[in-house]
């Protein structure tokens, strides 16, 4: 099976080449990726939804993260990579529904599969107001573990710090055409989330909290 190819590019942001997805993240190559952040609005107020990822992933297993997101392949735009809205959660987008929040820089470290990676990546980070139930999505099994959602100013207080754990509503994933998923509730607490920087969770807060 050949391996996903990914561009990569010199501190300007220039193209330099395109190599194995292994490759990149083995010697820290800059590379791109897109974000999606979906938020809805409840008589109770809005809401944000994350991912938890599935335990079978090879980096931060387990961990709830964007609501959709993914590396951009070779030859790929931020426009193209859409798609990963519909891959990870069974919902059509189009790029013209979303509202840019422009980019961060990510760095990461750690193992996967026993092999240490240096992910380093430009982000096209984007944000979606859709006023759908969670029961509406249908996640892809293999990537996704659960569709959660919470409130958006929990969510803030979170991050903040002003608040150790906030309540939760979620879905598991399951398989298609067997069962309908059920909402269930919970709690998150900071460890149980993908260690992004804080001030760039709290950046799409603020701002989906003003959309």
């Amino acid at each position: 099976m050949s391996q996903e190819l990914f561009d990569i590019y010199d501190e300007n942001d220039r193209k330099i080449g395109t190599l194995p997805r292994e490759e990149v993240h083995a010697k820290g190559y800059l590379h791109h990726s897109f974000h999606c952040w979906i938020a809805r609005d409840t008589p109770k107020g809005r809401k944000i939804l994350f991912q938890k990822r599935q335990d079978s992933k090879d980096t931060f297993p387990g961990l709830f993260d964007i609501t959709a997101a993914g590396h951009l392949s070779a030859g790929e735009t931020a426009t193209d990579a859409v798609r990963e809205v519909e891959e990870e959660l069974g919902i059509p987008v189009r790029m013209d529904q979303l509202t840019s929040l422009g980019t961060i820089d990510y760095y990461a470290t750690g193992t996967a599969g026993g092999k240490p990676f240096i992910d380093r990546e430009k982000c096209f980070v984007f944000c979606y107001l859709l006023n759908l139930p969670l029961t509406a999505y249908r996640l892809q099994q293999e990537e996704v573990a659960g569709l959660y959602e919470t409130d958006l100013e929990d969510a803030i207080a979170l991050f903040e710090g002003s608040k150790s754990v906030i309540s939760a509503s979620g879905i598991h994933s399951v398989q298609e055409n067997i069962q309908m998923p059920k909402i269930f509730d919970t709690t998150l607490s900071l460890q149980q989330f993908v260690p992004h920087k804080r001030e760039d969770y709290l950046h799409v807060f603020k701002e989906l909290k003003n959309l």
